[in-house]
């Protein structure tokens, strides 16, 4: 196969990978949703507990918002949201006067650690049938094309 063949290819499929996880993104974000509508919480509030948790030490917004890929403005909203639900509080930064960390409550570590007691067999069902090298050559090239949109790719 000629080069510039190999190359309309691979425009073509990755143009064809990108629809496709739109469309698993808007699937992902309706059954999580519905997972934890219980929980009162959303997907989007989940996602923020969610990259909160995952990290070791309080962030402030910005730095929540770099790591999830969303805008500032976006995780502020979801935070305030969370905040008057009592999931989080907003602290004193000593590092920055205006860019106040965000912990997570007693009670939005309860919702979380729910939250995620229901996505444990929720994503065992979905895993169900997938080889693990199917799904971790599609999380491989997943990760490979988010790298290259932020620019680290070298």
């Amino acid at each position: 196969m000629s080069s510039d063949k190999k190359v309309r290819q691979a425009t073509a499929t990755v143009t064809e990978l990108i629809l496709e996880t739109f469309r698993l993104n808007g699937r992902l974000i309706e059954a999580g949703d519905e997972l934890v509508r219980p929980l009162e919480l959303t997907s989007a509030r989940w996602q923020v507990l969610g990259a909160m948790d995952r990290s070791a030490v309080p962030l402030p917004v910005a730095s929540i918002a770099r790591n999830m890929g969303l805008s500032r403005q976006a995780v502020q909203r979801l935070a305030k949201e969370l905040e008057k639900g009592g999931l989080v509080r907003f602290a004193k930064n000593p590092h920055h006067e205006r860019a106040r960390l965000v912990t997570m409550t007693e009670k939005g570590r309860a919702a979380f650690a729910a939250a995620m007691a229901k996505q444990a067999p929720w994503a065992e069902a979905l895993a169900e049938g997938l080889s693990p090298d199917l799904l971790s050559e599609a999380l491989a090239v997943l990760r490979a094309l988010r790298v290259k949109l932020e620019g680290h790719d070298g």
